[in-house]
């Protein structure tokens, strides 16, 4: 036999009766029906976010979002391809040379990154370098120091 939509029935002990509180002072849910004596929570709703009164975490963060991190390093970058015009063979980079011929603008730590080909041997002495860059100039003839 097949079971049609009319027959069906919800599993034993899924449909219980809603918990009437609040009906007389003899059952289970009578008098503060569960709610305890005074206060905020036995009188009505309570606020979302509300934290018992102490300053809400909603007040406590910055007004303006996102973190600033004092402790940051902020690098100014330039890419191998920008040194091979700007330098000739066998001269030395330093954050002081790349500042001087207007290729970083900020003195900051300067990272090279691999960007771009170079052909010339150079000695660079830079704050930071990536691992492509680091490649490609030991590939020209040129050392990181």
């Amino acid at each position: 036999m097949t079971t049609k939509l009319h027959h069906l029935k919800p599993a034993v002990g899924a449909k219980t009766d809603k918990k009437r509180v609040a009906r007389g002072d003899r059952g289970r849910g009578g008098k503060t029906a569960g709610r305890g004596t005074k206060g905020t929570g036995a009188r009505g709703t309570v606020p979302a976010g509300f934290e018992g009164g102490q300053l809400p975490m909603i007040r406590r963060q910055p007004k303006r979002p996102g973190f600033n991190n004092p402790n940051k390093v902020v690098f100014a970058v330039i890419n191998v391809g920008r040194l091979d015009a700007a330098f000739e063979a066998g001269d030395e980079v330093t954050p002081e040379t790349l500042v001087a011929k207007g290729l970083v603008k900020k003195k900051r730590p300067v990272k090279l990154l691999g960007h771009g080909e170079i052909t010339t041997a150079l000695t660079i002495s830079v704050d930071a370098i990536t691992q492509t860059a680091r490649d490609k100039v030991t590939a020209a003839g040129g050392t990181v120091v």
